[in-house]
């Protein structure tokens, strides 16, 4: 892995919605076949979660390099997307947005983060058990057969 350039998260503004559709879209293209359609972060309204206050981008080389979406939920944070442009793959920012979503849900009080992938996103699904999530179950949702994940906070 190369060595990682300078960045910095901040919270998405609607100005960014174009660069994180695009982020999102490079982030997700191969799974499209592998699926049969296109992943469920690729139909998402990004305008409406960075109004919501739910998006957050990962700045690098003055670029939107990475995107995540944290949508807090009664007794957790989900974890509803982490995507980082294939132009910065190897930099560990898919591992800095999700530190990041994991100590902002610390920071509002929550002890556990929970996510879901496609259950054909094998990458996925052998990554997040190495970063101390846990599959809790696996179903259809929303016409997608997703893998089911939780993280306890310490």
């Amino acid at each position: 892995m190369s060595a990682k350039p300078p960045y910095a998260i901040r919270p998405a503004r609607a100005a960014d919605v174009a660069r994180i559709h695009a982020t999102v879209d490079a982030a997700y293209a191969k799974y499209i076949a592998r699926i049969g359609k296109k992943p469920g972060p690729m139909l998402d309204d990004y305008a409406a979660r960075v109004a919501e206050g739910a998006a957050w981008v990962l700045e690098a080389d003055g670029r939107i390099a990475g995107v995540v979406v944290l949508l807090p939920e009664d007794d957790h944070v989900l974890l509803d997307n982490v995507a980082v442009d294939p132009a910065f793959a190897g930099h560990g920012f898919g591992r800095a947005l999700i530190d990041f979503a994991e100590a902002e849900t610390r920071r509002r009080g929550f002890g556990e983060v929970r996510l879901y992938t496609h259950e054909k996103m094998t990458e996925n699904i052998a990554m997040y058990p190495r970063m101390g999530y846990e599959e809790t179950h696996r179903g259809e949702q929303a016409g997608y057969s997703r893998v089911f994940m939780r993280k306890k906070l310490a």
